[in-house]
């Protein structure tokens, strides 16, 4: 098992029109769900500077804990720690209990598909347009896909989340203490 994400993104898609070529492709529908996460760094915030972080997220049931650094801006450039829980508030407490408060809070609305072995994660974010995210085994798999569904791949963004937020859109996620649909500070 690996930790390493292999994983890009393409920005401003139309959602409406990949969700089509998915399902023409016999892609299978996840479903969307609102996603509710809480971002934990550190109390001195080195790790936000490293980009390295805590987060809890909630889809639906499930709840998951991970831990993540973002290495370098190249497909395979993240690494992530993950595991289920059971109740996300208690685990707030436990960081906040540890010294580790919880910073931020966020949402956004994910409507996930599988196509061969590649996860395409179709993310709308507050204030920013949609745009999709391709996870799978390995940079030729994703490559495949991109094909696959029209994306050109020199298109590829290999940034992470808040990067995109705060560099293509001007919006300094990383500061916030609420970036959801109906809170923005």
């Amino acid at each position: 098992m690996t930790n390493q994400e292999i994983e890009c993104r393409f920005l401003e898609i139309d959602k409406n029109a990949l969700i089509k070529k998915l399902l023409e492709l016999g892609a299978h529908d996840e479903g969307e769900m609102m996603l509710e996460e809480t971002i934990i760094y550190d109390n001195d915030l080195k790790w936000r500077k490293e980009n390295r972080f805590v987060r809890l997220r909630k889809m639906g049931d499930t709840i998951k804990l991970s831990y993540k650094e973002h290495r370098e801006h190249v497909v395979g450039g993240s690494f992530e720690i993950e595991l289920g829980i059971d109740d996300y508030k208690k685990a707030e407490l436990l960081f906040q209990k540890i010294g580790l408060n919880p910073y931020r809070h966020q949402q956004k609305k994910r409507h996930s598909f599988k196509l061969d072995g590649v996860t395409f994660d179709i993310d709308t974010w507050p204030r920013i347009p949609t745009y999709v995210e391709l996870e799978g085994e390995s940079e030729d798999a994703l490559k495949k896909a991109a094909r696959v569904i029209g994306y050109d791949w020199k298109d590829a963004v290999f940034h992470n989340a808040a990067w995109v937020i705060e560099n293509k859109y001007n919006i300094p996620v990383r500061e916030l203490k609420w970036f959801t649909f109906d809170r923005f500070e």
